[in-house]
C-alpha cells in the first residue's frame, strides 16, 4: 500500500498542470528530530512520525536509517534517523536527499546544531550569527517543539543535544547561492512554512496582482509593499504606519510599480532590506540573485559618491552581504554610512520614479536587521501620511 504523506490532495495550477507540493527540509529536519527523540525515551523503533507544520498542513512522514545505541544495560544513550525530502514539482537540488537528525542525552537544556552537509555561517548579515550552523529561525524553532513535547510526552527531564546532518549536503552547496552568501559546508536548513509550494514566475506574479486587484476592489489608492519576511517583520515595527494595505511583492519590484500603475493606484511605498533594494539603486527590478547580483558593486559605488575613498571601495567589493559591507563602512566612520545610505536613496528614488515614468507617487525606507533604519526616499513622508488617512 502507498504511503500517503498528507499532501495528496495539495496542488497548484500552472498552465492546466497540476504541480504537486512537497515539504521542506525544516521539515524534514524536526520530523527527524522527533522521531529519534522519541525512540531514544521509548526505547523501540518508529517507521512513521506526524509533524504539524507552520502552514497548517498535517504531514505522515516515513522514517529512515535507523541507528540505536545503547549502554551496557541496553538503555538508548543515542538514535539518529532520516526523512527523505520531497520537494513535489517545485526544481529543487536538495529533492529526494535524506534529512538526518542525531539525539543524545546531555545534562540538561535542548541544544540543536549543523553536523556534516549543514553549511556554517562565516560572513554576518544572514539570519544566523557566524559561526552558527544554517538551520533558519523557523526551522529551529520547529526542532525545538517537537523535541520539547517529546520530552514532555515520556516525562523525561533531563536534556537532549540534537544535530541536523545532510550527508550530500556539500556536495549540493555549489549548487546554491551559498558559498557566495558565506555559508561554508554544506546547505542551509530552510522554510518559514514548512511546505514547498511550486511556483512559476508567471504564477507568482499572477498572485500578487490578485492581491492587488483585492486592495483596488476596497477602493484603496496608496500600497505598502514588502519583498519578504524581513521587511514584513521591519514595518510590523513602524507603528506610526497603517498596514491595512501591506502586501509582499517577493523580487518582483518592476511587475508590482507596473501593476499599481495600471491598476489606479495613486502610491507604492516599500518597506525593504538594503540586501534587496541595493539591486534598485542600480536599476535592477528583479532583485533574485538569478537576475542579478551587484550588490558589492553598487555599494562600492554610493561609498565613492559619499566621498569614500579607494581603499574603503575595495573592501566593499570584497564583501558577501550587505550586513558586512556597512561594517567596513562603519570602520571609516559612522557619517560615511550615513552618507552612503544617502547616495543609495537617491539612486533607488531615481530608479522607482523612471519606473512609473511619475505616474504614481513612490518612495522606499531602507532598513538593516542589525542597524535598523538606514534611510529613506524624499516622499515617504508624505506617503506614510497618505497610507494613514486616505
Amino acid at each position: 500500500m502507498e504511503h500517503k504523506t498528507g499532501l495528496e490532495d495539495a496542488y497548484v495550477m500552472k498552465d492546466n498542470k497540476r504541480l504537486r507540493m512537497g515539504y521542506t527540509t525544516g521539515s524534514c529536519a524536526a520530523a527527524a528530530a522527533k522521531a529519534a527523540a522519541s525512540m531514544l525515551l521509548c526505547g523501540s523503533s518508529i517507521e512513521e512520525t506526524a509533524l504539524m507544520t507552520p502552514k497548517g498542513i498535517l504531514l505522515h512522514l516515513l522514517i529512515e536509517d535507523i541507528k540505536i545505541k545503547t549502554d551496557d544495560n541496553n538503555t538508548p544513550i543515542q538514535v539518529s534517523c532520516a526523512v527523505r525530502k520531497d520537494g513535489g514539482d517545485d526544481p529543487d537540488v536538495t529533492d529526494q536527499a535524506l534529512v538526518y537528525a542525531t539525539v543524545t542525552r546531555q545534562d540538561e537544556g535542548i541544544t540543536i546544531d549543523g553536523g556534516e552537509g549543514v553549511g556554517r555561517v562565516t560572513k554576518p548579515g544572514l539570519a544566523r550569527a557566524v559561526g552558527e550552523a544554517a538551520i533558519n529561525p523557523v526551522p529551529l524553532q520547529m526542532i525545538t517543539q517537537e523535541v520539547q513535547d517529546i520530552c514532555r510526552e515520556y516525562g523525561y527531564h533531563a536534556g537532549l543535544k540534537v544535530v541536523i546532518s545532510i550527508p550530500r549536503g556539500r556536495e549540493l552547496a555549489d549548487k546554491t547561492f551559498n558559498p557566495r552568501l558565506g555559508i561554508e559546508g554544506g546547505i542551509s536548513v530552510l522554510g518559514t512554512s514548512g511546505i514547498v509550494i511550486p511556483m512559476s514566475e508567471d504564477a507568482l506574479i499572477a498572485s500578487i496582482r490578485l492581491e492587488m486587484q483585492t486592495y483596488a476592489a476596497r477602493g484603496e489608492k496608496y500600497l505598502l509593499v514588502t519583498p519578504g519576511n524581513y521587511g514584513e517583520r521591519f514595518a510590523s515595527q513602524m507603528k506610526e504606519l497603517d498596514h491595512s494595505t501591506q502586501m509582499k511583492c517577493s523580487n518582483y519590484v518592476g511587475e508590482t510599480i507596473d501593476m499599481a500603475v495600471e491598476l489606479g493606484f495613486k502610491g507604492v511605498l516599500f518597506i525593504a532590506h538594503i540586501g534587496k533594494f541595493i539591486k534598485v539603486s542600480g536599476g535592477i527590478m528583479n532583485t533574485h540573485s538569478h537576475s542579478a547580483d551587484c550588490r558589492a558593486e553598487l555599494m562600492a559605488a554610493a561609498c565613492i559618491r559619499a566621498g569614500g575613498d579607494a581603499d574603503t571601495a575595495h573592501k566593499v567589493l570584497d564583501t558577501f552581504t550587505t550586513e558586512e559591507a556597512l561594517d567596513v563602512l562603519e570602520k571609516s566612520g559612522a557619517q560615511l554610512v550615513c552618507k552612503t545610505m544617502e547616495q543609495v536613496c537617491l539612486r533607488v528614488e531615481f530608479y522607482l520614479k523612471n519606473r512609473c515614468k511619475g505616474r504614481i507617487q513612490i518612495g522606499a525606507v531602507l532598513f538593516s536587521q542589525v542597524r535598523g533604519k538606514l534611510g529613506e526616499t524624499s516622499e515617504v513622508p508624505s506617503l506614510i501620511n497618505y497610507l494613514n488617512n486616505e
